[in-house]
């Protein structure tokens, strides 16, 4: 795979690239005006002379006059050496000076008009050097005689090597800013960029040792800031999740651990004396609710370990959650009244779903609040619409409330509020786990309320709610207000 350029290479060289483009068009723009300067000059020169030339040729009324015309610009021309003039009438010479030779094109285009202007000038090169001039139609002041033809021209060298040094002056300067654009890019860049040096510092250093690492965000600038805080914040979740899978680990061990211990403590006991076939038969009995329990565990972690990877997919069939609770309140009948404890329902509701996984889900928050249900007590379950065509199952019983610190962790895995029944309670702890992957697999919301009463709500798509796929994101604003109560 090819390897992208650096961005401190790619700044360095856009600054550079534009410092030269900068300078070069600066300096076009000079080369530009510099040679409109010089062709302003030499209109002005050239007119000058050609003033001159017209008001000898002017004064020439006579032969005698005539005669004497070269003599009288000899004197008018005199000193400029860069200056070339050519005067002729009737095809035949009549005064020179200068080393320019005047090309047919330049005498075949004289105009008629005094005026010079730029646009009327012709450059031509002879024996070496370049010219700039002009040619113009003289009338002559003697009746009956044909016009005068006046070229002129200027020696243009040293407005060339003028504008040669300009040039040299130009490109060097592009050099020497590119030169210099380039070190100073590289600097800013570098000094620019070092926050995400810093970034990928820490990123280097972290390990599963050192998750507490974090961005000082008053360092870093305000275009980084937004990204500083997401950097930290990922460290912060990965932080979260290492502990949670630390722990995680920690309690399946644990949790493993019992049971295999039970089951080697009663096969020790078993082995120690020979036993009659009938007392093996009831430490068989024992170890074989043992192996349920541990087999149990594992599908639940197996179950936990598929909704992580987006691997429950729920059928979608229409599901009456009455009926499915009424048929849970058949099943836990004689728990609740072993319990003491009555079992209630409200509201009606039908949702796309798999009856068994949703079945499920109820069935944990059922025996979780027949559980937790003081002597006395009632277990209602309330069903009934939520906004956006989702369906409301809330399931309340009364007692001790949850502390509020334990509210944002009730569905973790192997999370217990009374740590001191961690141990001894029935289950592993991952009831309400299950039911969490379960109504977020089918693309619902669960959620739990806790002062004079706990109470847990699940949010499920309703027959007109439109499906959603596993583990699609979940609806964040439902409305409570329409739950019957």
């Amino acid at each position: 795979m090819k390897r992208q350029p650096s961005i401190t290479l790619r700044l360095t060289s856009l600054f550079a690239l534009a410092s030269a483009a900068t300078i070069i068009c600066v300096g076009g723009f000079v080369a530009w005006e510099m040679n409109n300067h010089f062709k302003e000059m030499d209109v002005d020169e050239l007119g000058g002379k050609l003033e001159l030339i017209a008001h000898a040729i002017g004064e020439t009324r006579s032969m005698a006059a005539h005669d004497t015309l070269p003599g009288r610009l000899t004197d008018a021309l005199v000193g400029h050496h860069a200056l070339s003039a050519h005067v002729t009438t009737q095809g035949k010479l009549v005064f020179a000076t200068g080393s320019a030779r005047f090309p047919e094109t330049v005498l075949a285009s004289a105009m008629d008009s005094e005026k010079i202007t730029r646009t009327s000038l012709r450059t031509w090169n002879d024996r070496g050097d370049d010219y700039r001039g002009v040619a113009v139609r003289l009338p002559s002041a003697m009746p009956g005689t044909p016009p005068y033809t006046v070229a002129l021209a200027i020696n243009i060298a040293v407005h060339q090597r003028f504008a040669h040094s300009i040039r040299w002056a130009i490109w060097v300067a592009v050099g020497c800013a590119i030169l210099l654009t380039s070190l100073l890019a590289w600097f800013t860049a570098r000094r620019g960029l070092a926050p995400l040096h810093d970034i990928a510092q820490v990123a280097k250093n972290m390990s599963a040792e050192h998750l507490n690492a974090r961005l000082p965000i008053e360092s870093v600038p305000v275009e980084l800031n937004d990204l500083a805080h997401s950097f930290n914040d990922m460290l912060s979740r990965l932080e979260d999740s290492f502990r949670r899978l630390s722990d995680f680990s920690s309690d399946i061990a644990h949790e493993l651990r019992t049971p295999v211990s039970n089951l080697m403590t009663q096969t020790q006991v078993a082995l120690s004396k020979a036993r009659d076939a009938e007392e093996y038969r009831e430490i068989l009995y024992s170890n074989l609710e043992e192996y349920q329990r541990l087999a149990t565990m594992i599908a639940d972690m197996l179950f936990l370990a598929k909704a992580d990877n987006g691997l429950i997919i729920p059928s979608r069939e229409p599901v009456d959650l009455r009926q499915e609770v009424e048929g849970l309140f058949a099943f836990y009948e004689a728990l609740a009244e072993h319990q003491g404890v009555g079992l209630a329902t409200r509201g009606e509701g039908k949702v796309l779903g798999d009856r068994l996984m949703l079945r499920r889900a109820l069935s944990n928050l059922l025996s979780n609040a027949i559980r937790h249900t003081p002597q006395g007590g009632t277990v209602s379950v309330a069903i009934g619409p939520a906004a956006n065509g989702y369906v409301s199952v809330m399931v309340e019983n009364p007692g001790e409330p949850i502390p509020a610190e334990h509210l944002s962790r009730i569905f973790d895995r192997f999370y217990r509020v009374d740590s001191s029944r961690q141990r001894t309670s029935e289950g592993a702890g991952l009831g309400l786990a299950i039911t969490r992957s379960i109504v977020g697999a089918h693309g619902g919301q669960t959620r739990v309320f806790s002062d004079t009463s706990t109470r847990f709500e699940l949010l499920l798509p309703g027959l007109a709610a439109p499906a959603i796929q596993a583990g699609a994101a979940q609806p964040t604003a439902l409305n409570r207000r329409n739950i019957p109560r």
